[in-house]
């Protein structure tokens, strides 16, 4: 497949919110609220311009990739890094490398860019392969100072987060407002709400701790 990757523009923004539910729709619970949260992160002062990115093929966009600067709070001390998220693909277009192309892409990207590191939350047997590890290898928890074992550290170059350890710090960027989740539903398609198997998986993978 010839995947061309260029910048979003404001006229993307509708399109790609729809590709972002279509992508996690019933994928970790019922419904999901991921539209919301890009439709939200594009209006904070963290959204990193530079590295929200859309897949094209055959001249329609069909996956997309966007940034935001977090922290690890060490102390009092406060060091930016990155997390991106969501990082959607539409479902017929998913398990052809897509979602790689978008992540490496930026990932160099971040790289030139000067940034420490990405600290993601996501599945360890998908985000080990660019380079991940846990974040146990680095002393950063959670807020609760636990080792989540869906807490993943990429350093950006060698020793980049060498004296650095403490807490990662996700903001509220992500946090999520029933009430609003509704309210924005009220703009798409009706689609059933299901239980499935990766949702299982989604929660075994939450529960675990190092």
């Amino acid at each position: 497949m010839e995947i061309v990757l260029k910048l979003e523009e404001e006229k993307d923004y509708k399109l790609v919110d729809e590709i972002t539910r279509e992508a996690f729709w019933n994928t970790y619970f019922p419904g999901c609220c991921e539209h919301l949260i890009i439709h939200n992160l594009r209006k904070t002062k963290e959204f990193v311009n530079k590295l929200d990115f859309v897949a094209i093929y055959n001249n329609k966009i069909i996956g997309n990739i966007v940034y935001v600067e977090t922290k690890v709070i060490d102390n009092n001390m406060e060091h930016t890094v990155l997390t991106f998220g969501p990082l959607s693909v539409l479902p017929e277009y998913q398990n052809k490398g897509i979602g790689s192309k978008l992540i490496n892409h930026t990932i160099n990207l971040s790289q030139e860019m000067g940034y420490k590191a990405i600290i993601i939350y996501g599945d360890p047997g998908y985000y080990k392969r660019f380079g991940f590890k846990e974040s146990k290898e680095y002393n950063i928890t959670n807020k609760d100072k636990k080792y989540p074992a869906a807490l993943l550290v990429l350093e950006l170059y060698p020793n980049a987060l060498n004296g650095i350890a403490g807490i990662f710090e996700e903001g509220k960027n992500y946090e999520i407002n029933e009430k609003e989740l509704e309210e924005f539903e009220k703009g798409f398609t009706e689609k059933d709400k299901m239980v499935t198997k990766s949702q299982e998986r989604f929660i075994e993978i939450g529960n675990k701790y190092l």
